[in-house]
């Protein structure tokens, strides 16, 4: 496998023009873009921009999974180096900013730094990370994980794709063929992710820059409620037994409880499935999920205790069986506020408006968080919207997100301010 292309890329450093051009790689016409780990359309992807950070200067080198590293040196080799980026792969019909934008905002923040102050006191990284999404195989923060040590073979030794090709499969036939390891990055000082907000705040309240306090734990259940199925004409309501009616008060009431314990919590019921699924028939079974979360564990699991307990409750009122099974735990992540406070003063300096919020996605910032200082920061989303063709923000925007993060990196990697 290549590291780089030898071809001159030949584009401005205009962020949206930048944006365009690393889009372009799993583009397709009216249906967004799809770039999954290790497919053709990622490959060129990485390489492409190992090339553009070959030009800048930067020197270039992939991981053992191919996450790929574009490394300004710094003056003092003892320093362990500064890392920002973010994620190159998209979900299926994405957009172009999700993930994109914080590993081109790395790139075109060392690329000023660069040529405004010269050689860094320490060395600044920035990541193309390979995976975060799960979208090819049934594992997220694939890239991340294996920055850390966290991911063993085991882990993934029975991961295949819709096709049935394999994630080590997959991998080893692009070039990465050493084997996993739990050896972890241990150059590493901070890590610094810019993203794009996925959601309504900083533009409903025309704000510049989301400041991440924490990124929420979720809770993920099964529920499943058993009546009886029958005949929708001759059966008195007084005798039924409903899952479909069952399963509506529950719902209502698990939103009534999420409304009174009041944000950031918020609890969601995202796919609901009825069996028999029959206009002339009674439901006799009702499987939905609920997903919750919250930044604070405890309050988390309050919640899930609190409704797990009304659930039988209500269930046994409306005789029907129940069933609830928890099948995803991840905690809430604290971001490090040293490097918040950094963040803060350059907006304060600047006079960027900014809010100190909580994350309610997943990002790679909170695996590294476990082992590095880390934090994420936000620049606004139109209307909200994200994981889709549709998302978008504005120019002035991603230019602001860009100023920050370079103002940060120079005061940790130039002006030697501790994390």
């Amino acid at each position: 496998m290549l590291a780089y292309n030898e071809e001159v890329i030949d584009v401005s450093d205009n962020i949206n023009d930048r944006l365009k051009w690393l889009a372009s790689f799993g583009e397709r016409k009216d249906v967004g873009i799809t770039r999954l780990l290790y497919t053709d359309s990622w490959l060129k992807a990485q390489q492409a921009l190992a090339t553009w950070m070959k030009q800048l200067g930067l020197n270039v080198y992939y991981d053992d999974v191919g996450n790929l590293f574009g490394r300004l040196e710094g003056k003092n080799p003892l320093a362990k180096p500064i890392l920002t980026g973010s994620h190159i792969d998209t979900v299926k019909h994405g957009g172009m900013y999700d993930g994109s934008y914080g590993i081109v905002a790395g790139i075109l923040a060392l690329k000023t730094l660069m040529e405004r102050e010269g050689e860094p006191e320490r060395s600044v990284e920035v990541v193309s990370i390979c995976e975060e999404e799960g979208s090819r195989f049934p594992f997220t923060y694939w890239g991340s994980k294996n920055i850390v040590g966290e991911t063993i073979k085991e882990d993934v030794s029975e991961l295949r794709d819709e096709e049935g090709i394999s994630l080590l499969e997959a991998k080893n036939r692009l070039g990465f063929t050493s084997k996993l390891t739990t050896r972890k990055k241990k150059d590493v000082s901070a890590f610094i992710e810019l993203h794009v907000e996925q959601g309504i705040i900083l533009e409903r309240e025309k704000l510049d820059i989301g400041i991440v306090e924490a990124i929420v734990g979720q809770r993920r259940f099964n529920v499943r409620l058993h009546g009886e199925a029958n005949h929708a004409g001759t059966t008195p309501m007084k005798y039924r037994r409903d899952a479909v009616r069952g399963a509506g008060k529950l719902i209502d009431h698990l939103m009534e409880m999420a409304d009174d314990y009041g944000e950031p919590l918020v609890a969601t019921v995202g796919k609901i499935e009825v069996l028999p699924n029959t206009p002339n028939v009674i439901p006799g079974e009702v499987s939905f999920t609920i997903d919750v979360r919250h930044p604070e564990v405890e309050v988390l699991e309050a919640f899930c205790d609190h409704f797990y307990n009304e659930f039988y409750t209500i269930s046994k009122r409306c005789n029907l069986q129940i069933e609830i099974t928890r099948w995803m735990e991840s905690e809430p992540v604290k971001m490090a506020p040293e490097l918040n406070e950094k963040i803060l003063e350059v907006c304060l300096h600047k006079n960027i408006k900014y809010k100190k919020m909580i994350s309610g996605a997943g990002h790679d910032a909170q695996v590294f968080s476990k082992y590095y200082p880390a934090t994420l920061l936000f620049v606004p989303s139109q209307q909200g919207v994200s994981h889709s063709p549709l998302e978008y923000t504005d120019e002035r925007n991603l230019q602001i997100g860009i100023n920050v993060l370079t103002e940060t990196l120079y005061k940790l990697a130039y002006k030697g301010e501790r994390t």
